[in-house]
Parts: C-alpha cells; structure tokens; sequence
C-alpha cells in the first residue's frame, strides 16, 4: 500500500482561485465545481491560500443581507496551507487525514507550484481499490 502515490489519485485540474477574485465569484466556481474548497493561486501558479466553503459562509450572509458584494477571495482564505507532495503516499497522508482538519489539500511540486489537489474521498477511493486488489486473488 506504500507504493500508492497522490499522483495516481488526485484531481489534476481542481477549480483555482485568485486573491483578487471576488468572494461570490469564487463561490460559484466552487459550486459549479462541486468541491469544498479551492486553491488559491497566483499568476505564477503558485499556492498562496486556500478558500473552502466555511471560510465564505459568513462572508456570504452578511454580503446578502447588506446587498454587497465587496470582498475579495484575500480576505478570506487560510494563507497557512497544509500541503502534499504528488509522490507522498496515499497511506501516509490518510493518517495525516486521520490527525489534521482539512478535507482537501492541494499538491505542490517542490517549487510550490500547485499541480492539483486530493481530498478524503479520493483518499478513501484509493485504499479501497488497494484493498479489494489484494482480496482478488
């Protein structure tokens, strides 16, 4: 189970933000992409955040109530962003998983460059298949 590598399951080509986009911009990427977060990039495709749902909840109910639509995805996102690498392992970031919050997280090649992103059912997805690999015999 070690040799199953985040390359082989994640998303490579997950919805990217900008810190300049608009906060209800950036929700109708997420919604239209249907995941939970997004990377925040910018214009070298480097990772500068991360933007979920919950970070726009607040935002996006005081926006309706006072009918603006003023804030910008910068304002919002977590800039310390837990990342992992295309050849960790599925294995070990499942335990990460199973320690830390985030249910997405992006993947960055050595330079910080984001190169997609994987998430707990993908994560699942791959030890599940590992696992009725081996009962197939």
């Amino acid at each position: 189970m070690e040799s199953l590598k985040v390359a082989d399951y994640m998303n490579h080509r997950p919805v990217k933000l900008s810190p300049e986009m608009p906060v209800a911009v950036a929700v109708e990427a997420l919604l239209l992409s249907k995941q939970t977060g997004g990377p925040v990039v910018n214009k070298q495709n480097e990772l500068v955040g991360f933007l979920s749902e919950q970070d726009c909840l607040s935002r996006m109910i005081t926006s309706s109530y006072y009918r603006e639509q003023v804030s910008r995805v910068e304002d919002l996102m977590q800039s310390n962003v837990l990342t992992v690498k295309e050849y960790s392992s599925i294995l070990e970031l499942a335990q990460r998983m199973l320690k830390e919050k985030p249910k997405v997280y992006p993947v960055v090649d050595d330079d910080g460059v984001l190169v997609g992103c994987i998430n707990r059912s993908e994560v699942l997805n791959a030890i599940d298949v590992q696992l009725r690999s081996g009962y197939k015999s």
